[in-house]
């Protein structure tokens, strides 16, 4: 005996295919390229995001911001791009971009000062051992920037102790805390989060303030990629860092965070 499927039936069956069909291909990525400070505030960020934002994956690709920019320059595709310092977001030509956190140089010594570092001076003492970021890092510019305008001198520890990094940079504030932790140096100047970061976890290092170091303030700065097919999301992106959630999370990590 023969059937026949009402049409009804077939125009049901129809939409539930198409449906089928469309279902689960809706994903967006936005992909984020950022400097590798901000990998734990950014990390987290992003988690807040896609949750905010359903069907949409953050994607980060983190290192260093001059690596970064070179790679924008070259046609890599991205849709954002934070950075720390202006010069690498001059460089990666991404227009119009907002300041939204700033780190600042500390003296980081090990837990109790036993060396009596007050300020950039003591650095000079005799007996204190200090170790120093390589040049092309940040930190490694900023602290020269600082010991320059105070007048102060300093032959770090070692020839160099911040090798290349998997960026092929020379970076940063780890190695440098490292020698303090390892007892191989009495203090070390980096920036606030580096501290933060290194010795949260045990309290093993202390930071002294230097107001002498109001001159080696490093900008962090956020800008959508020209070309970017997810603007909407960027600006969304931006929003999120510049709100109170994104504040609260950079000053967690140890920024100074930016509104303006």
């Amino acid at each position: 005996m023969n059937h026949v499927t009402p049409p009804a039936c077939v125009a049901l069956a129809l939409v539930l295919l198409a449906a089928i069909g469309c279902g689960g291909g809706g994903t967006q990525t936005l992909t984020v390229f950022a400097d590798a400070s901000l990998t734990g505030t950014f990390g987290s960020l992003g988690k807040t995001f896609e949750a905010a934002h359903p069907g949409v994956a953050v994607r980060f690709d983190f290192g260093g911001s001059g690596a970064l920019a070179q790679r924008i320059v070259r046609g890599a595709p991205t849709d954002l791009f934070a950075a720390a310092g202006t010069a690498a977001m001059r460089e990666s030509g991404a227009p119009s971009p907002r300041v939204f956190a700033r780190d600042s140089l500390q003296i980081a010594v090990p837990k109790g000062n036993p060396a009596h570092v007050a300020n950039l001076r003591d650095l000079t003492a005799p007996g204190v051992r200090v170790a120093l970021c390589a040049e092309p890092a940040p930190c490694g510019a900023g602290a020269r920037t600082a010991l320059a305008a105070a007048g102060v001198t300093v032959t770090p520890v070692g020839p160099d102790q911040n090798g290349p990094d998997q960026n092929g940079g020379k970076r940063d504030g780890a190695k440098a805390l490292a020698k303090v932790r390892l007892g191989e140096a009495d203090a070390a100047l980096v920036y606030r989060t580096d501290i933060r970061a290194a010795g949260a976890a045990d309290g093993a290092l202390e930071a002294v303030d230097l107001p002498e170091t109001a001159g080696a303030v490093e900008d962090y700065l956020i800008a959508t990629v020209p070309g970017t097919e997810r603007l909407a999301l960027t600006r969304e992106f931006v929003d999120l860092v510049l709100s109170s959630e994104g504040r609260k999370v950079l000053a967690a990590a140890g920024f100074t965070p930016v509104t303006g």
